[in-house]
């Protein structure tokens, strides 16, 4: 059981770090830009190369990281630790496309973010420990 003040923090921290990770997606440039950096780091680790980004490849890139942008926004503005119980549906999906992704030979890159969005869904979806009056 969580405090819901450790809940509200755990929750504010998940959209700053979907904000991070995420707005390197939302545009066309952006994402280029991006997925040059994951190439050389791919090159360094001596991974498997990146495939080139196809026209859907961006346009669903940018769907994804538009949605996700706008998303850590409304969480961080209306500040409503109410939303996390959303938030972490939209993990455990998204937990579930990235194990569909690595079973089907994504970048291994992707289990460090498998294991944050896993991290996040657990913990947002942990009862909270109800306070007692004053």
């Amino acid at each position: 059981m969580l405090t819901p003040s450790r809940f509200h923090h755990i929750y504010r921290l998940s959209a700053w770090y979907d904000l991070a990770v995420s707005w390197p997606y939302a545009t066309p440039l952006t994402l280029s830009l991006f997925w040059n950096l994951l190439s050389v780091a791919h090159d360094q680790l001596g991974l498997a190369a990146l495939p080139a980004l196809s026209v859907y490849a961006v346009l669903f890139g940018n769907f994804f990281g538009s949605v996700v942008v706008v998303w850590s926004l409304v969480r961080l503005v209306h500040d409503d630790p109410r939303f996390a119980r959303y938030d972490a549906a939209g993990r455990w999906l998204f937990s579930a496309w990235m194990l569909n992704a690595l079973w089907a030979g994504a970048s291994p890159l992707l289990w460090l973010f498998l294991v944050i969005e896993v991290s996040f869904a657990i913990l947002q979806s942990l009862p909270l420990r109800r306070e007692l009056p004053a």
